[in-house]
């Protein structure tokens, strides 16, 4: 998180110095446009797309693609065994018994459709999470930097505190006090993760706020909120949204880490920490039931980084010269 965070301010300030020359162009939509063409050429970024779209797509087609409903128990319907291991016809499984590819978990019920299932789960909470952690940061951030003074010193002290805990820790505090859930989960993610949106905006208006085409909006008379909403804000938005891009990662993590704990997701849900905590006792005997969601976790946040990391170059003047 620290060193997220401190990447995110120094690409703020790269992003500033290259705002001002993009505004005087008359081509706002110019920086994006040459972004995304850059993004494509960088072997990082292509393959974090390609990983992303593969768990947006599983997540979306997830009725098509799982054979079972992930919650459905498969007593009295097959003869099962418990922890049952996969069984692939094309792999020389007997063509009587029936197909599970990730096997069966210790509740009777189909591996693989709860690991498809699982991305509705993640992503929905990797997106709704950073989404609220990132208005409220935008919001703070934006009013800290413009106005500063007093209003600024106790915004950044209180995001200075919530810094001081260790994100998990204190996300585990949260849903102690709110109570296990997977709405509690994500106010609590949301919450530590504010204080890095927020301060990266800080630092993107303090260098906006100075440039001459801000000056310019001050002297003919347009009022400091509209400053902000419309010269200010939408220049600063670049670093938000590569922070963001890396943040979603680093919430499927988090809310990973607090169903496994069992304060996020609760069962029958199909969650990937939730999967992991309630297999964790078979990681010798039944190594798959842990594998496999473990598998889908690393795929989907290696993606959200590289991702990141290929928007980040792409976006910041300084390495594309």
């Amino acid at each position: 998180m620290v060193t997220t965070l401190k990447r995110g301010v120094e690409a703020a300030e790269a992003f500033a110095e290259q705002a001002d020359e993009d505004v005087l162009l008359g081509s706002p939509t110019a920086l994006w446009k040459t972004a995304l063409k850059r993004l494509f050429r960088r072997k990082t970024g292509v393959v974090g797309m390609c990983l992303v779209g593969m768990m947006m797509i599983t997540a979306i087609a997830a009725p098509i693609i799982a054979p079972y409903n992930p919650q459905e128990v498969l007593i009295g319907k097959e003869k099962v065994r418990k922890r049952e291991a996969p069984c692939i016809h094309l792999l020389g499984c007997e063509a009587d018994k029936p197909q599970h590819i990730m096997g069966v978990d210790g509740n009777f019920r189909d591996q693989f459709s709860r690991v498809i299932y699982g991305a509705r789960v993640s992503l929905s909470i990797g997106f709704t999470t950073v989404l609220f952690a990132v208005s409220g940061g935008m919001i703070l951030g934006a009013i800290a930097g413009y106005w500063g003074g007093w209003i600024d010193n106790v915004i950044m002290r209180i995001m200075d505190v919530i810094l001081g805990f260790p994100s998990l820790l204190l996300a585990i505090a949260i849903v102690a006090v709110l109570g296990p859930g997977i709405r509690n989960a994500l106010l609590a993610i949301a919450i530590v993760t504010l204080p890095a949106y927020a301060r990266v905006m800080r630092a993107s208006v303090l260098s906006i706020k100075e440039l001459d085409y801000v000056a310019a909006s001050k002297a003919i008379g347009a009022s400091s909120t509209r400053i902000l909403l419309v010269r200010i804000v939408p220049n600063a938005m670049t670093p938000i949204v590569v922070l963001s891009t890396l943040g979603i990662a680093s919430a499927i993590l988090d809310a990973a880490g607090l169903s496994f704990l069992g304060l996020g997701a609760q069962p029958p849900t199909a969650e990937w920490g939730t999967m992991l905590g309630s297999e964790r006792n078979q990681v010798f005997s039944a190594p798959h039931l842990v594998f496999f969601p473990g598998l889908a976790i690393m795929i989907t946040v290696l993606g959200f980084n590289l991702l990141g990391d290929g928007m980040r170059d792409a976006l910041d003047p300084r390495l594309n010269d």
